[in-house]
């Protein structure tokens, strides 16, 4: 299942729906399934297990809770050989601690304790416990402790006056108090225990009971429940030894919550949090904590959770060079708010285990700031020192993670999030760029809300996004590592902190009238449920990078009312160079839009330095900030060339407990058209912009040209972004924006291609309009010179018109002559030398081609049942670019002609002559109606109703299906189902056709289930044509084996009868009739059917051959095919490099992989919630199940009969 757990069975681990027989794979974000839940007997057995542990852990003795006893010798030592730097660091907080305790220590008065938000207290208590722990013999620290928590103990309450409704500085107070004393237990007499456990379990009791009536109690992924549960549990397991009957139903309340809460994070593909990156190391902090004490209490193992897996990105990718700043997505500060070098070694010594953790918590630590803004708060600084001594690996050499050293770009799928150039020193060539645009809650949350697959969900109630901004579109650029535009980090909730676009008049604006920006603002928290609210979102439409450029789009319509009546509301980034940020704002509206105004917003949070205006070329009005005579520089213009001054301001905010300051630069334009564009230009002080201007403003697209550093770059985009057809046309690939410059062509998402040759090719001296202009003034000069000469020398005028006639044929005679060299038309009966070298150089064509394919792309998937190609499905699903069809359904069944198609295999191959001897007619057009016109075919196709007698027609049309319940059902069972599952292939249909209502130009990907089409892609390719995108699916023949034989009872080897059908395809009757050795028999069969007569062959024997046979026949017939049609892909590489494979596919297609898809991809492949037919979850662990359990005598006879195919497909032998 999706978590694994060890010990005691959890109420998340909770039972799926899916019978493995269906023949469509399952998904969360495709066909959403439901869970069988059973939480009164999850209650029942977790009560009980606590229980029986409990009973053990009675003789055990504090410190127990992160360590035993016996371990805090080689702790000790520890502290003064390989984790000597951080007990440094301990030693050093404690310093400052002992040197101030008129700050540090509690207040003597508990008015004084409850009076402010106090978190300090219950954060500094356990670094200051361990280090007695470590040195006992230092008194005066000890002595400080005591009196620490003697002050915490007489208190008659944790809570804070002024937020009576929050508690998590109890939380955090409860946490602190109960950790230190577990550390110091045995330093402590007897009635200071006694004193010390009842307080624990008095706050513990009154933490539970407010778990039932506050919103932390029920909002999962939050970091108020995280904080707050993990206190509740850490009270339980220390006051617990002594009380555990109460302490137990505590554990089982955290444990419920908590394993809801791994079991959602494992949804999020990226390992973000939405909360941003300040808050989610806040949250981090507390999952960690408990993952581990889950682990070492109750053996419950999340440490296979992929959002752990991938979480070390969120810290990584999202820093600015120089380690000390973060991005500041959602309510943050500079960095982060707990850690995160602890979270960093925790991942390092329990997930990773490669160094990068360690290396990335020695780089913050190492470049922490000692004084201004990004200084880590005295109540959160050394919070989690002692969990970072605990799990530091020494062992695990520090090393940053590949690649380390060059910007790249990073995407955050789930969280709506890119980076560029993130975890870099600070230096002059390290540029930082980042664009979010994403989901409410993020894409899973928002998902799951809004297709409730679980029903303990209640929709947007069991989550809370408050932290939130209204940022679908924001971006933030440091050219050279000084932040030029950035967030303007936590404060209220208006949409012009956050550079993105408001809009004038709005007849629903809340604040700020006439001014309205996105849904969810005007608030101290995001308005996340109301009108509209909830479905707000934003969507990276693409990301890519070419070498030290990016490209990055998104679409933001959807985060504002619809009141607006507004169509898009699109923002492009292109990172042209490590200092030149090009930004356009690509804005539609209805005709009847109110909308007639649009303001941008730029902030920066850096007092030193100030925005002053500043005018480029005394064309267009921008503005500038001096950093040390460095001058950062940017300027606007919208397609109508006008450039509007800006108003630059300074404001401040509400944020945490004090006040923020930023400056903006603000500029507004008049929306007079239902199209505005607006472009705007920033750059950093070593680059020299001498141009740039709109040279095409078309409906599909614009192109701009940019003159940086003496060299011409023109930039095309497409707008139109979500039709496939106009993106070809204006670009001439798949893509959505190109580069023209120096000679090359950047295809983002592609590559970059060099333009020199064609440039040769096709360079003409003197146009031919130019020509024909030079001819007329010839003849007019000429004829005006003769004229003179008649006037002069009194000549004829008939000889005269002779000679004019004469010129003028001669001059027609020279300008035919060229016209007839230069033309490279067929109607010219004649090719240009190019077109002749291109026609003859054939064998370069396909490369020409490779990976750059000039048509739309026509996609069909084939391969072996049981190889895993229905997992290519999360690529193609709910995209504006392809519908995903499954072939055969129903209602979309090959026809029936003189060939049946068998569901398995038959060793037929057809080719192309086939197509050319009129073989096939009605595949034929039934395949070209399928391709070329999908709308129409569909359309055409006739749903029947529920009725008895359709049911019964309907019934007997799938005379392939099996039964699939073992008793025998009633007329009215029979007929219950048959409707359902008549409603359900009806409404399949139904959803193509409205999915091509909204993309018409969607084009088809055919999944065809049958092993029979992998011996016929070049029938296929004679009658689709260049635009067939094949994609052969091929699966390690151990695996596939075991999938056929153990993954599913009965077997799918039983189920689909293939010993039969084996049989009865080399039948003359329905075998060589239908193909003979001579007209399409594929060969590689025969060494099948000679096993297939053998006595001695096996299940396992013949499934070999089969995989054999079928494979190299498919090989060998495809191999013919050019590389731009025809594309293998092993279904490993598919689960176990997602992003790598997913990127060739769409590479292949010439299209750039959208992040949706991505995210798609990652959630199969990657979280153990994803099922495939016949197979169950796909992980890249559940893939080679076969090695465990696969009996070494079957493995041999397969690597015996495939190793020769094996050994070239990259198949290594197991069993030597």
């Amino acid at each position: 299942m999706a978590l694994m757990f060890t010990g005691h069975t959890l109420f998340l681990a909770l039972m799926m729906f899916a019978v493995f027989t269906f023949e469509e794979s399952v998904s969360n974000y495709s066909d959403w399934v439901t869970f069988i839940e059973n939480v009164d007997q999850y209650e029942k057995q977790q009560l009980e297990g606590l229980s029986a542990e409990q009973k053990l852990k009675k003789t055990v003795l504090h410190p127990s809770l992160y360590f035993d006893a016996e371990d805090v010798q080689a702790l000790r030592q520890k502290a003064h050989t390989s984790h000597s730097h951080l007990f440094r660091a301990i030693r050093s907080a404690v310093t400052v601690m002992l040197s101030n305790p008129l700050y540090y220590l509690p207040p003597p008065k508990h008015v004084d304790f409850a009076a402010k938000w106090n978190e300090i207290y219950g954060n500094n208590l356990p670094p200051l416990a361990f280090y007695c722990l470590l040195c006992p013999e230092d008194k005066a620290a000890f002595d400080f402790a005591l009196e620490y928590m003697d002050r915490m103990a007489g208190y008659k309450n944790w809570l804070v006056e002024n937020a009576p409704g929050d508690e998590v500085p109890l939380g955090h107070s409860l946490t602190g108090f109960a950790t230190a004393f577990d550390f110091l237990y045995n330093s402590l007499e007897n009635e200071r225990r006694q004193k010390y456990l009842e307080k624990i379990w008095s706050v513990s009791e009154e933490m539970y009971e407010y778990s039932k009536v506050r919103s932390w109690g029920k909002q999962l992924l939050h970091n108020h429940q995280a904080t707050n549960m993990l206190a509740l549990l850490i009270g339980a397991l220390v006051a617990g030894v002594d009380k555990g009957s109460q302490a137990n139903i505590w554990k089982h309340t955290v444990v419920d919550v908590m394993e809801k809460t791994m079991f959602l994070l494992n949804h999020i593909v990226d390992g973000s949090l939405d909360e941003g990156v300040a808050y989610g190391s806040y949250t981090a902090k507390s999952v960690t904590q408990y993952v581990f004490l889950a682990q070492r209490h109750f053996g419950i193992n999340n440490l296979e959770n992929n959002w752990l897996k991938m979480h070390f990105w969120f810290y990584y990718a999202t820093l600015l060079p120089g380690f000390q700043r973060t991005v500041g997505v959602a309510d943050s500060n500079y960095n982060w708010f707990y850690g995160p070098e602890s979270q960093l070694v925790f991942l390092d010594k329990f997930i990773m285990k490669n160094g990068a953790g360690n290396w990335l918590a020695q780089q913050i630590r190492k470049h922490r700031p000692k004084d201004g803004p990004m200084v880590p708060s005295t109540a959160q600084r050394w919070s989690t020192l002692h969990t970072e001594f605990i799990w530091y690996a020494a062992e695990i050499t520090p090393q940053p993670p590949p690649d380390y050293g060059t910007a790249k770009m990073h995407v955050f799928p789930n969280w709506g999030v890119v980076t560029y150039g993130a975890g870099l020193p600070n230096s002059q060539t390290n540029t930082f760029v980042s664009f979010k645009s994403g989901k409410l809650g993020g894409r899973a949350v928002y998902d799951i809300v809004h297709f409730q697959p679980y029903a303990w969900i209640d929709g947007w109630r069991s989550f809370n996004p408050g932290h939130e901004h209204p940022d679908q579109n924001s971006f933030t650029f440091a050219p050279n590592g000084q932040v030029f535009v950035s967030e303007a980090l936590y404060g209220p909730k208006l949409s012009h902190l956050n550079n993105v676009l408001v809009f004038a008049p709005s007849p629903t604006s809340q604040c700020n009238q006439p001014w309205e920006g996105q849904l969810g603002e005007c608030a101290q928290w995001l308005k996340w449920i109301g009108d509209e609210v909830g479905d707000s979102t934003g969507e990276i439409v693409t990301a890519s990078q070419a070498g030290d450029m990016m490209f990055v789009s998104g679409e933001a319509v959807s985060a504002y009312t619809s009141a607006m009546k507004l169509k898009s509301v699109y923002r492009v980034l292109l990172l042209l160079n490590s200092q030149t940020l090009l930004v356009v704002d690509h804005i539609e509206k209805e005709e009847d839009s109110p909308v007639n105004s649009v303001s941008a917003f730029f902030h920066n949070l850096d007092i030193d330095f100030k925005y002053i205006p500043y005018k480029f070329k005394n064309k267009y009005n921008g503005a500038m900030m001096d950093v040390w005579d460095a001058h950062y520089k940017m300027f606007w213009f919208d397609h109508h060339g006008s450039s509007p001054v800006a108003r630059i301001q300074e404001a401040e905010q509400a944020a945490e407990f004090k006040k923020r300051w930023t400056q903006f630069v603000n500029v507004t334009f008049p929306m007079k058209n239902t199209l505005t564009r607006i472009v705007y230009l920033f750059y950093g002080p070593y680059v020299n912009v001498s141009n740039c201007r709109l040279i095409d403003n078309a409906k599909s697209g614009f192109q701009i040209s940019l003159s940086v550093n003496n060299t011409e770059n023109t930039i095309s985009v497409v707008t139109e972004y979500q039709n496939l057809k106009t993106r070809f046309d204006y670009l001439g690939f798949g893509g959505f924006a190109k580069v023209v410059h120096e000679n090359k062509v950047t295809k983002f998402g592609l590559g970059t291609e060099s333009v020199e040759k064609w440039i040769k090719n096709n360079r003409v001296v003197f146009p031919f309009g130019f020509k024909v202009n030079i001819i007329a003034g010839l003849i007019l000069g000429v004829s005006l010179v003769i004229l003179a000469f008649q006037w002069r020398f009194y000549i004829s005028f008939s000889k005269m018109l002779r000679w004019i006639l004469i010129l003028v044929v001669i001059l027609w005679l020279i300008e035919l002559v060229d016209v007839w060299s230069m033309c490279t038309q067929p109607i010219c009966a004649k090719w240009s030398s190019d077109m002749t070298r291109l026609e003859h150089d054939k064998g370069n064509k396909a490369k020409q081609l490779e990976g750059n394919p000039i048509v739309l792309p026509d996609v069909i998937i084939t391969s072996l049942p049981a190889s895993g190609a229905e997992i290519l499905k999360q690529l193609f699903f709910n995209s504006s670019d392809f519908l995903y069809i499954r072939i055969p359904t129903p209602y979309l069944e090959i026809p029936e002609t003189e060939f049946e198609i068998d569901s398995i295999v038959d060793p037929c191959e057809w080719k192309v002559s086939d197509v050319q001897n009129g073989h096939f007619r009605l595949i034929q057009g039934w395949l070209q109606s399928l391709v070329r016109d999908t709308k129409l075919h569909l359309q055409n196709i006739h749903l029947y109703e529920a009725s008895r007698s359709k049911i019964a027609q309907h019934s007997a049309m799938s005379k392939d299906k099996k039964k699939r319940s073992k008793k025998r059902e009633s007329l009215s069972e029979q007929r219950s189902r048959a409707r359902g599952s008549q409603d359900k292939d009806a409404e399949y249909i139904r959803e193509l056709r409205r999915h091509l209502i909204y993309y018409p130009n969607a084009r088809p990907v055919l999944s065809l289930s049958s092993g029979s089409w992998t011996l016929k892609l070049p029938f296929f390719q004679e009658i689709i044509g260049p635009s067939m995108r094949a994609l052969y699916v091929v699966r390690d023949p151990r695996a596939w084996i075991y999938s056929m034989l153990y993954k599913n009872k009965p077997s799918l080897y039983s189920l689909k009868n293939v010993p039969q059908r084996l049989a009865a395809m080399f039948k003359g009757e329905s075998g060589k009739g239908k193909c003979s050795l001579n007209e399409g028999y594929a060969f590689e069969y025969e060494s099948l059917r000679k096993e297939l007569s053998n006595s001695n062959s096996n299940a396992v024997s013949v499934l070999s051959y089969l995989w054999l046979t079928n494979t190299a026949a498919a090989l060998r017939i495809n191999g013919d095919l050019q590389p731009t049609n025809y594309q293998l892909v092993k279904f490993e590489d598919i689960v176990s490099f997602p992003q790598k494979t997913a990127e060739t596919i769409f590479a292949f297609l010439g299209i750039p992989l959208p992040p949706a898809s991505l995210n798609q991809m990652l959630f199969a492949t990657s979280t153990s919630l994803f099922y495939l037919p016949y197979e169950g979850e796909i992980s890249p662990s559940s893939i080679h199940a076969w090695k465990q359990n696969m009996p070494n005598k079957e493995i041999r006879q397969i690597e015996d009969i495939c190793c020769s195919l094996m050994d070239h497909l990259g198949y290594p032998k197991f069993i030597e």
